[in-house]
């Protein structure tokens, strides 16, 4: 099953930052064993752009559309057999400690 992997920032971050395991060990051992099958990090929320369709018009802005405190980061897609398996891999990633790790399944048709 596949699984997207959102990384966020977070306004409690773990207050023992230096628990936190090494992010490259966390992708090459992903990668090695197929749970992990692209990732990347975002530009900053300034870089955003807002599209949306309003009354036929096109409406565009700049920067993120919702002001917050948390911002997502980056993205990891997964493959894995069930949603434990996706929490386990969550858990090891540094952001676990340092920020918010949502899961979401992929609907496949």
């Amino acid at each position: 099953m596949k699984y997207m992997m959102l990384v966020c920032t977070d306004t409690q971050p773990d207050r023992n930052p230096d628990a936190a395991p090494d992010i490259e060990k966390w992708v090459a051992e992903r990668d090695a064993n197929g749970q992990r099958l692209t990732g990347s990090r975002f530009a900053p929320p300034s870089a955003a752009t807002t599209v949306r369709v309003r009354d036929g018009e096109l409406l565009l802005t700049d920067g993120p559309f919702a002001e917050t405190k948390e911002v997502i980061v980056g993205f990891d897609l997964l493959e894995c057999a069930d949603l434990d398996e996706a929490v386990e891999v969550a858990r090891a990633h540094p952001m676990a400690y340092a920020g918010r790790i949502e899961l979401r399944p992929l609907v496949e048709d």
